[in-house]
């Protein structure tokens, strides 16, 4: 697993603070630990973005202004909702020798056949919960689905994933190529075009019902 440096300065003001720091065009955050105080951060947009736009999950080596380095990963992300730009983040402390659970992110890989025979690639997990030590700790969950065909798919129970203990339903489906719904909807038009046509034939009975010449002519 690969390690992102990320230079922060230690931020002493916080609450309101935090506004000041985003109008000055860095970015508020906050580093912690199990055992430890927490330590409030800012840093640049530019420093942050390598752990942000990847689909790749990175430890991180945060050094501090103050001479201080902390071995951490990137927890969480907060956006504007207009603008969609990172207004905050979350940095957790990790240790050599203690687990933790991480959200892996998982990668497709290839061109099923399954979908140039008409079904639908259908990626239902993206992100995997694991449990292990940061050493062990992958990148990310690579799926190769070139050989899945329709009605194919992959569990969870399929993956390998040495030293890492997987915290989903062994039974859930990751990805999956799915049958064309296009054939139920023909049959569907069929039918449709059956039930009319029996409507249609059955419209001249209607037409001729009452009184014929002859029984008039009786009257």
């Amino acid at each position: 697993m690969s390690e992102i440096v990320l230079k922060a300065e230690v931020r002493t003001l916080i609450g309101s603070h935090a506004n000041k720091v985003r109008f000055a065009g860095k970015i508020p955050g906050v580093f912690y630990a199990h055992g430890e105080e927490n330590i409030s951060v800012t840093v640049s947009p530019l420093g942050l973005k390598p752990l942000i736009y990847t689909s790749d999950t990175h430890l991180v080596n945060l050094q501090l202004d103050n001479g201080i380095s902390k071995t951490c990963i990137l927890r969480d992300v907060q956006f504007d909702p207009l603008t969609d730009k990172p207004i905050h983040f979350d940095l957790q402390g990790v240790k050599e020798d203690e687990e933790l659970t991480i959200e892996v992110p998982v990668v497709l890989v290839g061109s099923p056949k399954g979908v140039k025979d008409g079904g639908t690639l259908q990626h239902v997990i993206h992100k995997l919960k694991v449990m292990c030590l940061p050493k062990f700790i992958p990148e990310n969950i690579k799926i190769d689905v070139s050989e899945l065909a329709i009605n194919d798919s992959v569990h969870v129970r399929d993956l390998p994933l040495p030293n890492v203990t997987v915290l989903e339903n062994a039974s859930s489906t990751v990805v999956a190529v799915v049958p064309p719904t296009v054939v139920k909807e023909a049959e569907g038009a069929v039918a449709g075009a059956v039930v009319e046509g029996a409507a249609t034939s059955a419209e001249p009975e209607v037409i001729i019902k009452g009184k014929k010449p002859a029984d008039e002519a009786k009257a």
